[in-house]
């Protein structure tokens, strides 16, 4: 690839609407929660015990998985950097060393999900009925989840290259032969092999190997990457420490936020039947306003790495105000439609009046958090790609921890207000980081962290 066409490629980039780029990662999330489901539904008419099997091992597995946000976090923010600098003789040494880590370190906890799958699934205390089956499922699935890894260094590669649309069509393609292979296990002339829940984790396995191969080739033609064993001689040090460098806060910052909210979860199961049907109904019907702020978030990470990378933190920082302005509009819209909404919708879940009423409840703290949420995701996750790191991430375990989990505690058992005293400690921790982040942006403290030098 010539330096003019990385240039136009880079300025393209840079230029490119937020909603260009952010369209597909909606999509693409979206699909991706649905691979999750996509067993769980099937399998429902299938067998009951199957669905506490899988779920259960998924529940597993997706711990694991956050292993994989070490290196794939940081390779968006540095190949969007590179890109926006056009240091495009690093490019496929990066290529090689965020694939070449994320595979080695995916493979080795693909083997220990092989081999310890059965003394997992008993710790976290499956019940005997569903052990074999969840052990089964966790050692297909488990033990190629590398392929899963794979799947989402590229994703960051072609979306840091701009190609979000690609990752959207990698995420159907794995949904639709997710189901077709599914159902032929289940219920289709392959039923007859007594595969059941092995099937399905089958179908799931074959899904993500064809997405790497489709990955793969994609990689070669459209964005015109390599990667191979040359690239590492001599080895790029530096490029490895700066990944680690900037995945290993990120990485850190995901267990403790998973951590914080099994803290929680476990309160509200203290609070009865109500409030953890209320809470789980809540959250369902809240995803949708998230992705919004996620996907908006995401791609204006992508131009905020572009700009940083080519030293113009000016532009960088008029785009994410600009976002943010519009983010905020749409995800609290968004958020009020779903609270006037929510009689309705939660009456689709629930005939209980209490589940109905509280979730209303619920739904109109979700307006104000949505305030803090958005600023966070946006604004944090720019300040990432600018390469600034360390500050949003202790922040981020400092308020975790000392005002959500702990005003969870405190209203929602101390004082007996529930799952509303609950909602209100997470409102806080979300609109307190919300501000301080902000803040940090405006001032410019993020300005001149970006992992590359001149020269």
């Amino acid at each position: 690839m010539s330096e003019t066409s990385l240039k136009k490629q880079s300025d393209k980039v840079v230029n490119r609407s937020v909603f260009s780029l952010a369209w597909p990662i909606f999509f693409q999330s979206l699909l991706g929660v649905s691979l999750g489901y996509a067993d769980t539904v099937m399998l429902s008419n299938y067998s009951d015990t199957a669905v506490g099997a899988v779920g259960n091992a998924n529940s597993v597995l997706g711990f694991l998985a956050l292993a994989f946000t070490v290196i794939s976090s940081a390779t968006g923010i540095m190949v969007s950097q590179y890109l926006g600098a056009e240091k495009k003789e690093e490019m496929n040494r990066i290529y090689t060393v965020a694939l070449s880590f994320n595979l080695v370190l995916s493979i080795i906890i693909s083997l220990i999900v092989f081999l310890f799958s059965r003394p997992l699934l008993i710790a976290m205390q499956v019940p005997d009925g569903m052990l074999n089956d969840a052990d089964m499922y966790m050692k297909i699935v488990g033990g190629t989840i590398f392929t899963q890894a794979v799947i989402n260094a590229f994703s960051q590669i072609f979306d840091s290259n701009g190609k979000t649309i690609f990752g959207m069509i990698i995420a159907f393609g794995m949904n639709v032969l997710n189901i077709i292979g599914n159902y032929l296990f289940l219920y289709g002339p392959l039923r007859d092999l007594g595969f059941g829940i092995s099937g399905a984790a089958v179908s799931t396995c074959i899904s993500r190997v064809l997405a790497v191969a489709a990955a793969i080739i994609y990689f070669a033609l459209v964005i015109k990457g390599s990667f191979g064993i040359k690239y590492l001689k001599p080895f790029p040090r530096s490029i490895l420490k700066n990944l680690l460098r900037l995945g290993i806060p990120t990485a850190g910052e995901n267990i403790s936020y998973n951590f914080s909210q099994l803290i929680i979860t476990a309160l509200v199961n203290t609070m009865g039947i109500v409030a953890i049907n209320t809470k789980i109904y809540a959250n369902m019907l809240s995803v949708f306003t998230y992705m919004i702020a996620f996907s908006a978030a995401m791609a204006t990470q992508i131009i905020v790495g572009h700009s940083v990378g080519a030293g113009d933190y000016d532009f960088a920082y008029k785009r994410l105000l600009r976002t943010l302005r519009f983010g905020l509009i749409v995800s609290i819209s968004a958020a009020i439609i779903n609270w006037i909404a929510s009689p309705l919708t939660f009456s689709m879940f629930s005939d209980d009046p209490k589940v109905i009423e509280l979730g209303s409840v619920i739904l109109f703290i979700s307006v104000i958090l949505e305030f803090g949420r958005t600023t966070n995701i946006v604004v944090i996750n720019s300040m990432k790609s600018a390469g600034d790191v360390k500050f949003p991430t202790m922040l981020a375990i400092f308020s975790m921890w000392g005002i959500s989990v702990l005003l969870a505690y405190i209203l929602g058992v101390v004082l007996e207000m529930g799952l509303v005293g609950v909602w209100i400690g997470m409102a806080a921790d979300e609109i307190f980081r919300g501000v301080v982040v902000l803040i940090r942006w405006i001032r410019g403290s993020w300005r001149g962290k970006r992992i590359i030098t001149d020269g």
